[in-house]
C-alpha cells in the first residue's frame, strides 16, 4: 500500500500490528511504556511479598521448619527481587529477553523453596499465585497455562525425586547436607499433589484468560480509535469511506469489499468497490447502479450481521440480530441471488442505518479468521455503531455546508439584483437622457450628473458593504482593538458622517468568539446608521469591567420608530429593533439594550458577561 497518505500509513501499520491472535481476537499493538510500567509494577510487588515473607518467617519461624537452607534461600530471593527492581528503574526499556529470564526465575523458586518450607501446602505457595499473575499481565493464556504447566511438572520431579530416588538410598545424604535439611517427604505424595496440581492449572486458566479478556478489549478500544481517526470532514464522505473500508477490509486480508447504500427519500442506490490489487487496497471507486440493485444488496438479507460459506452446494450460515443474538432458520434466498450478481465462496455482511436519509449493508467478501465466528460478528455490530454516527455527521456537515453556500449564494444574487443591478440599470437609462438633453439643454446636464454621481458612490457603499460580509472575519483580542478602530476610520472616509472608536482597554481577554461577533455588530451598526439614521455623527464606545464587556453604539440621527429604553425582550413583544444585531447577542448570550428618541438619536447597548460559556468555539 502506498505510504503517501499518512493516515492510511499508520491505519496499515496499527493493522500489522494486531496481527497476534487469541481465538482469532486481534491484540493491540505492544507499547513500550506499558511493558515498562507492568515490570516496575511486578519488580514492586516481587519485593513486597519477599518482605512479607520475612516478616511471617520472623514472626513463625516453624514456617521454614528452622531449616538454615530455606532461610538462605529467602533471603536470596529477597536480594533478587531488590535487584530485579533496581535495574528496571534505571533501564529505560524492558527487553522480552530479561522479562523471560525474570519469570522463569520466579517459577523455579516457589517449587524450589517448597522442599524445605514445610512443602507445597506452606504459607510460601503464595508464590505460586505470584508467577501465574505475573504471566497473565506479561502475556496472555496460554504463557499463564505453560507456567502452571511448568510449576505442576516441577513439583512431580520433586516428588519423584523425594520419593523414589531418595527413598530408594534409605533417605540417606551425607551428615553435612541432613543437618540443615528439614524436609516433609509426606508433603510430596501424589495423592497431596494432584489436587494442587489441578488448583495450579485451573488458576492459571482463569487468570490467563481474564488477561486475554482485558487485552481482546484493548485491541477492539484500538481497532475502533483507530478508525474513527480517518473520519474526518475535510476527506469527504468518499474519502472517509474509503479509510474506513480499508482498515476493514486490511483487518480481515479480504478479496474485495462492497458497499450497497439507498438514499430512503429518493430510493436512488449506489454501489461502491474496494479490491485487493497484489497485497494491497486501491481507491475506492462507485460502480453503476439501478432501482433493482437495491433488491439484491438490500432486501431480506438475514438478521444485521451475518457470515455465510457456500460450500458442497450448501450454505453454511450464521445470522445476529440488532441485540447479538443468533437469528434461528434464516432463509438463503437473498444469499443466493447475490451470489449471481457477485461470485463468492464466503462473506460477512454488516447492515448500517444512518438517521431517516441513508440505508445501507457492508460486504467483506472472502474474509479470513480464526476463532468464533459470533464473537467476531458481535465486534463488527459494536464496530459499526460506534463508528456509523461519525460517518454519518460527516456526511450531514458536508450537506449542511452545501446547503449554506446555496442559500448564501441566492442571498448575494438577490442582493445584487435588487440593489446594485437595478440602481445602475437605471442610471443608465438616466445618462441615456442627459446624451440626448444635452444639446438641447446644456444648463440641466451639471445637476444630473452631480445626482447620478452621488447615486453611484451610494452603490459602491452598497457593494463594499456587501463584499464586508461575505469576508470571513479572523481576528482575536490580540487585534480586535485596531481592526474595529480601521472599521470606523473608513466609515467615516467612505461617508463622510464623524464616527470616532473610543475604549478604555489597552490589552483585552476576550473569546475569539465574542471578538467576531463584537466586530459584526460594529459593522451592521454603522450600516444601519448610513442607510437608515441619517446622522452627522457617531460614537462606538468598548469598555470592561471585572465582571462584563459593553459595547455601545450612539447616533445623533433620526432614531427608530418608538421612544424609550427597551430591552431585548421588550423589542421581541414588540417585533421592533434591528433583528440581524438582536441575533449576534443571541449567539454571545449577551444582553441589548437600544434607547431611542426620534429626532435626537439611538443609543445600542450590548453586555456580555466574563464567566459565562460564550467562549465555546464555532
Amino acid at each position: 500500500m502506498s505510504s503517501d497518505n499518512p493516515v492510511k500509513a499508520g491505519s496499515d501499520l496499527n493493522l500489522q500490528a494486531t496481527k497476534h491472535h487469541f481465538f482469532g481476537r486481534p491484540q493491540a499493538p505492544p507499547d513500550p511504556s506499558e511493558i515498562r510500567r507492568i515490570e516496575r509494577w511486578l519488580a514492586t510487588a516481587r519485593v513486597f511479598l519477599a518482605v512479607s515473607a520475612l516478616v511471617a518467617v520472623r514472626m513463625d519461624p516453624t514456617e521454614l521448619g528452622h531449616s538454615p537452607a530455606a532461610y538462605g534461600l529467602l533471603g536470596f530471593y529477597m536480594g533478587n527481587s531488590i535487584l530485579v527492581l533496581m535495574l528496571l528503574r534505571r533501564r529505560a526499556a524492558s527487553t522480552s529477553s530479561f522479562r523471560v529470564l525474570v519469570h522463569a526465575a520466579d517459577i523455579v523458586w516457589p517449587a524450589f523453596i517448597s522442599v524445605f518450607a514445610e512443602g507445597p501446602r506452606s504459607p510460601f505457595f503464595l508464590f505460586f499465585v505470584f508467577v501465574l499473575t505475573a504471566a497473565a499481565y506479561r502475556w496472555g493464556v496460554w504463557e499463564t497455562l505453560s507456567t502452571a504447566a511448568a510449576e505442576v511438572v516441577l513439583l512431580w520431579v520433586e516428588s519423584f525425586f523425594l520419593l523414589h530416588v531418595w527413598a530408594k538410598q534409605g533417605g540417606r545424604l551425607p551428615w553435612h547436607v541432613l543437618a540443615g535439611l528439614q524436609i516433609n517427604v509426606t508433603e510430596f505424595e501424589p495423592k497431596r499433589l494432584f489436587m494442587l496440581s489441578v488448583y495450579l492449572l485451573v488458576m492459571g486458566l482463569l487468570l490467563g484468560y481474564l488477561s486475554e479478556q482485558q487485552k481482546r478489549l484493548r485491541a477492539e478500544k484500538a481497532v475502533v480509535t483507530s478508525m474513527l481517526a480517518t473520519v474526518r470532514v475535510e476527506a469527504g464522505l468518499t474519502g472517509t469511506l474509503q479509510q474506513s473500508c480499508r482498515q476493514i477490509a486490511s483487518m480481515y486480508a479480504a478479496g474485495r469489499l462492497l458497499v450497497a447504500s439507498q438514499e430512503i427519500h429518493s430510493r436512488r442506490t449506489f454501489l461502491g468497490e474496494l479490491r485487493n490489487q497484489n497485497g494491497s487496497f486501491g481507491d475506492f471507486t462507485w460502480l453503476n447502479s439501478g432501482p433493482r440493485d437495491a433488491k439484491i444488496y438490500l432486501e431480506d438479507f438475514p438478521g444485521e450481521v451475518c457470515y455465510a460459506a457456500h460450500e458442497k452446494n450448501r450454505w453454511s450460515l450464521i445470522a445476529l440480530d440488532r441485540e447479538g443474538n443468533q437469528v434461528p432458520s434464516t432463509p438463503t434466498d437473498a444469499l443466493a441471488r447475490l451470489e449471481e450478481r457477485q461470485p463468492f465462496r464466503s462473506l460477512i455482511a454488516i447492515s448500517f442505518v444512518f438517521g431517516s436519509d441513508w440505508r445501507g449493508r457492508v460486504f467483506v467478501f472472502e474474509p479470513s479468521w480464526q476463532g468464533d465466528i459470533q464473537e467476531e460478528l458481535r465486534f463488527l455490530l459494536n464496530l459499526f455503531r460506534q463508528v456509523g454516527p461519525a460517518i454519518y455527521n460527516v456526511y450531514l456537515l458536508h450537506r449542511l455546508r452545501r446547503r449554506a453556500g446555496a442559500a448564501e449564494r441566492t442571498r448575494v444574487a438577490r442582493e445584487l439584483h435588487d440593489g446594485a443591478v437595478q440602481s445602475l440599470i437605471a442610471v443608465e437609462m438616466q445618462v441615456d437622457v442627459l446624451r440626448r438633453q444635452a444639446e438641447s439643454s446644456p444648463k440641466e446636464v451639471g445637476p444630473e450628473l452631480g445626482r447620478i454621481q452621488g447615486l453611484l458612490r451610494e452603490e459602491v457603499l452598497k457593494l463594499r458593504e456587501l463584499m464586508q460580509q461575505m469576508k470571513s472575519i479572523d481576528v482575536d483580542a490580540r487585534r480586535f482593538l485596531s481592526v474595529v478602530r480601521d472599521a470606523v476610520e473608513r466609515f467615516e472616509r467612505e461617508t463622510g458622517i464623524s464616527a470616532r472608536f473610543v475604549t478604555d482597554a489597552e490589552k483585552l481577554e476576550m473569546p475569539d468568539k465574542i471578538c467576531r461577533e463584537f466586530l459584526r455588530i460594529v459593522q451592521e451598526g454603522l450600516v444601519n446608521v448610513r442607510k437608515h439614521s441619517k446622522a452627522r455623527h457617531a460614537l462606538v464606545r468598548l469598555s470592561s469591567s471585572a465582571g462584563e464587556w459593553c459595547l455601545t453604539l450612539e447616533d445623533d440621527g433620526k432614531g427608530f420608530p418608538f421612544s424609550g429604553r427597551h430591552t431585548q425582550d421588550e423589542l421581541d413583544q414588540m417585533g421592533k429593533g434591528p433583528a440581524i444585531i438582536k441575533e449576534r447577542v443571541r449567539l454571545i448570550e449577551g444582553a441589548l439594550t437600544v434607547e431611542s428618541n426620534p429626532g435626537v438619536g439611538t443609543r445600542l447597548e450590548i453586555k456580555v458577561a466574563r464567566d459565562g460559556d460564550s467562549s465555546d468555539e464555532l
